[in-house]
This record gives C-alpha cells, structure tokens and sequence, in this order.
C-alpha cells in the first residue's frame, strides 16, 4: 500500500511539472540533436554542437525562440553569426571554443539575434536603416521574452529580469549584397535576403557547401508577421536561395534545429506562392494565421 502511495505521489507530481511547462517545451529536446556532436561548455544556458569542421551551433533551449548563433572559423579569424539573446554571456562561449579574433554578422537585427552584440567590437552590419534603428537598442521586446510562457527552466543565476533589454552597439563595418568576408582558407559570402526584415542575410560557404539561413528559412513556424516585413522581397529572396539548392550540402537555420537538407529551399518557394495564391487555408494559430507544410510552416498576420 505505502508503494501505491508514493507511485501515485510521483505521478501527481509529474503531472504537475509538465503541466506548469509551456507546451512548446514538453517535448524537448528536440530528437535531431541526439543525432549532433556535442560540445562541453561551462555555462548551462547554452548548449553547442559541432556540425562540421571549424562550425559550431551555439544553441539556447531554455527560451520559446529555440535561437541558435554560430561560430565559423578560418584559420585567421572567425565569426559569429548572429549574439542570441543576451540572456547570458555567449562571448564567454566563444572564448572557450577560440583563441581567433571574433568578428560579429547577424543575420538580422531582431533583438533575439543581437542581444549579445555590445560584448564585441568587431560588429558587421548590413547598410539599412533598419540595421540603423535596431542598433540603438530597446527594452520592450526583450522584456517580452521573459514572460512565464516564454521560458523554459531556469534563467542564469544573478541574471536581472527587471533590466534585462537589448543594448545599444557600434557597427563598424557595413556590409552590402555580394560582399565576402575572408577568415582564412574559409569565405563567407554575404546573400542579401530582405524580406522577414530589411536587412536578413544568408551567409554562403561555397567550398564547404554550407549556407547559413538566418530566419529566412528554419524547421518550424516562420515569422512573416511583423510590420516590417516584405512578403514579395521575401518570396524573390527565397527564390535565390533555392537556385543555390543544388550547389549545397546543408543548411545551417537560426532556430529550432541546426541542420536541414537543402531540398526543404524550392519547396518553401513553392508554398510561400501557394499561400499568397490563396490556394491554402490558414489555420488560428496565436492570433495569426498559420498555413502548414511538411516540416515548416508560415505564420502571417489576419
């Protein structure tokens, strides 16, 4: 009896953990990651995994957007794709993975890629206005990715909630389509992709056959909601990335999971057109409208 007793004890318990947990994060971790190497690192925040020689996904499971940063090395420099949230200390990680000087290039300006930004020095921008705007800092967003529903476990330790905001950082190179960036037997070709924000970029490794997505391309819901979208500079964008689908071996995405097959780039053309065709019916999702497809999905404002 005193055995039922406790069996039913831990049950009632388990049930309430995962009933305190925000849905998005029951099912974590995410099966692809079992499949990734690993890589040890002091601070409990983040997790990285090695995805190829010299690449490192920077991940950060604890928080709804899933962010994943990347660090890229050549044999003379390296850069960081994107700081994360800012919720703790990524240059520290970065210092534990190289002993490279580190220059920082987002993908975009949304504060949950640039949240760490004001830890470097050495920060690529892409020359909009946008990238301006952004690059004064804000409260309001970053605050809003600290509600309950948000979070998944524990937040730093002496992190402050109350202050938490992106801060302001200098840009100080300005990058434009077709610019390449040189670290050392590795080339990065910047890919202008307007279209989620004005200044959204890939980030092409031609040799490697590896092309890092940003938030234009992720497995999962993606973002074409906010005001400062573009829906038809978004379709073109995806449409020169799909040209580049033959020439690749992986994609490299800035949320979720850090690997994805090349093939997903002509279908998420395809279906962006279907979408704005009016071929497929949306689903209530959040207050918005999401439209699904095998493996990704897109939300759109009513």
């Amino acid at each position: 009896m005193k055995s039922l007793f406790i069996f039913l004890v831990l049950v009632s318990l388990t049930s309430l953990s995962l009933a305190q947990k925000p849905e998005w994060c029951r099912n974590l971790p995410r099966p692809e990651y079992a499949k990734l190497h690993r890589v040890k690192i002091a601070d409990p925040w983040f997790e990285v995994y090695k995805i190829r020689p010299g690449v490192f996904a920077i991940y950060e499971p604890n928080q709804s957007e899933e962010v994943i940063s990347y660090l890229v090395l050549g044999t003379r420099k390296a850069v960081l794709f994107d700081t994360g949230m800012g919720i703790s200390n990524i240059r520290k990680v970065v210092e534990e993975l190289t002993r490279l000087p580190v220059g920082v290039v987002n993908s975009h300006t949304h504060n949950d890629h640039v949240g760490d930004n004001w830890r470097f020095t050495d920060v690529y921008g892409m020359d909009t206005d946008f990238t301006r705007a952004s690059a004064k800092g804000s409260k309001k967003d970053a605050q809003e990715e600290l509600a309950p529903s948000e979070l998944c476990g524990e937040l730093p330790p002496g992190f402050n909630a109350q202050d938490y905001s992106t801060k302001p950082f200098q840009i100080t190179h300005w990058l434009h389509d077709g610019d390449k960036i040189e670290l050392g037997g590795r080339t990065l070709k910047v890919i202008g992709t307007p279209g989620h924000t004005p200044d959204a970029i890939a980030l092409l490794d031609a040799k490697n056959g590896l092309l890092f997505t940003g938030d234009s391309f992720y497995l999962g819901p993606i973002y074409l909601f906010r005001p400062e979208t573009d829906l038809d500079a978004y379709v073109a964008s995806m449409k020169k990335l799909a040209a580049l689908a033959p020439q690749l071996q992986l994609l490299l995405p800035a949320h979720n999971t850090p690997v994805a097959e090349p093939s997903y780039l002509p279908l998420v053309v395809a279906a962006i057109e279907q979408v704005r065709s009016g071929k497929i019916k949306p689903v209530p999702y959040r207050g918005k409208q999401q439209y699904i497809f095998k493996g990704f999905s897109f939300l759109l404002s009513k």
